[in-house]
């Protein structure tokens, strides 16, 4: 046995790395300022989350995950309670329907649908406390954001290059993490919970614009959920899949024209780099949408003649679609995007409708829209020219955009987006009370309350 050790010390370093650190959570102490980070995290999930109550994929996938009838004690968020699984199925799910949730900059995907989903459903069915809950989210985290970072040349942004959603892919084992460190699993059935992440991971940016996309994290989480349960059965894995060779990578990368960043934990808290989104719309538009808002009063009832829009060359991978013909699809559209911010469209949920989608004015704008990829450009830049029929030029450039982690939304910038999106569901009081619940996360006995409130009880009756 201890021969059979060390080789694979030798042989799966990285895999090694990812289950000692899962391991070892419960012994973990976490700065103030990552709890901090966690609770933002947690309310602008559960504000997205409850906002997105009526949105057709969550209509789908809350009323086949009811037909299941599932004993258990993890709350659907305005739901029945049901097995782990299949609330985090749910909730992941309707985390991501208005993909208004958080975005991890380095290229992971939207880490906290996946992981928030996974810590809160443990955390009911087995009665652990918001300690055990935040410490589960955060470990998710840093693995799922880890696995998937390095910017441009590295994993997540390279997956999306050959289509696929680094969201669905690490967030599973991002959920994996979280549920392994939550029900306290060796470094052995942590391996083998990550080996089944692995093979199962998945998820198409072709699905980009319909109802499978925000579908993703809630599957993820079920998946990571399902992996931590088999591996506590004693369920035997590939444990390797996560190593430079022969695993996840090279199946995903076969050219391996990737930088893959190490898997240092003691570097910094990835979860201090998350970032918000104060638009409604893919992460890709969300500079050009800024720029754009910014000119609106200038621009006026102006024809719109032309606009040059530089872009980082992702922009055209997640976010090209030129001529959308649905709400769901605008979000995906940096053109759509730039005609709503230049027609005084704040680009929050409800402008992405039909009714603006027949807005014959923003509909002109659309296809004047000329997109230039600029290699070299950060991710959170971009720059706009638009020229009106007057004859008027006007330029607006976004160096920062509002929500990435140099430029970050604070609390009060949360709390008016987490109250715009619940209150229409929950109403003021209610929405308050959660709001306050949720910001004093770390005091016992405010799952129970915030469960509570987000409980089958609380769903609207229209």
């Amino acid at each position: 046995m201890r021969a059979e050790a060390s080789l694979t010390e030798q042989t799966n370093p990285r895999g090694r790395r990812l289950a000692g650190y899962v391991a070892a959570t419960a012994r973990r102490r976490f700065p103030p300022e990552v709890i901090e980070a966690a609770k933002q995290a947690l309310v602008d999930f559960m504000g997205v989350a409850i906002g997105a109550y009526r949105d057709g994929p969550a209509v789908s996938v809350r009323r086949a995950a009811e037909a299941w009838q599932a004993r258990g004690n993890a709350q659907m968020l305005l739901g029945p309670r049901t097995a782990p699984a299949l609330a985090a199925l749910v909730n992941g799910t309707m985390a991501h329907c208005m993909d208004y949730d958080d975005t991890h900059p380095g290229g992971a995907g939207h880490p906290s649908g996946a992981c928030w989903s996974t810590a809160l459903a443990m955390a009911g069915h087995h009665g652990l406390s918001e300690h055990d809950a935040l410490a589960g989210f955060i470990t998710g985290f840093e693995v799922m954001t880890r696995l998937g970072g390095g910017f441009a040349p590295g994993v997540g942004r390279s997956l999306q290059r050959r289509g696929f959603h680094p969201t669905s892919v690490f967030g599973r084992a991002g959920a994996a993490a979280a549920a392994c460190a939550m029900l306290r699993l060796d470094e052995a059935q942590v391996a083998n919970a990550l080996g089944v992440a692995a093979t199962t991971a998945g998820g198409l940016l072709g699905s980009f614009g319909t109802y499978s996309k925000p579908f993703h994290p809630g599957k993820a989480a079920m998946d990571g959920i399902l992996a931590a349960q088999l591996a506590a059965e004693g369920f035997e894995a590939a444990t390797h899949l996560f190593e430079l060779e022969r695993g996840l990578l090279d199946a995903f990368i076969q050219d391996r024209q990737v930088e893959v960043p190490p898997l240092d934990f003691d570097a910094r808290w990835e979860l201090l780099q998350n970032g918000f989104k104060p638009f409604a719309c893919c992460r890709a538009t969300q500079p050009s949408t800024q720029a754009a808002r910014s000119l609106a009063a200038q621009v006026g009832a102006q024809k719109v003649l032309r606009v040059e829009a530089k872009v980082h060359p992702n922009a055209l991978v997640t976010a090209g679609k030129l001529a959308p013909k649905t709400p769901l699809e605008g979000k995906f559209s940096v053109p759509f995007c730039i005609a709503i911010g230049l027609s005084g469209y704040r680009a929050v949920a409800p402008d992405f409708s039909a009714a603006t989608l027949r807005d014959p004015r923003v509909m002109a704008i659309v296809p004047v829209v000329k997109l230039q990829p600029v290699e070299g450009q950060p991710g959170h830049e971009a720059h706009l020219d638009v020229y009106l029929a007057d004859g008027t030029h006007l330029h607006a450039d976004t160096a920062i955009v509002i929500g990435h982690p140099d430029n970050p939304m604070g609390w009060d910038d949360l709390h008016t987006k987490f109250m715009g999106l619940v209150e229409p569901i929950l109403g003021p009081a209610q929405g308050e009370r959660l709001y306050e619940t949720l910001r004093r996360f770390e005091r016992p006995g405010t799952l129970g309350e915030a469960m509570a409130l987000v409980s089958a009880s609380a769903a609207p009756r229209t």
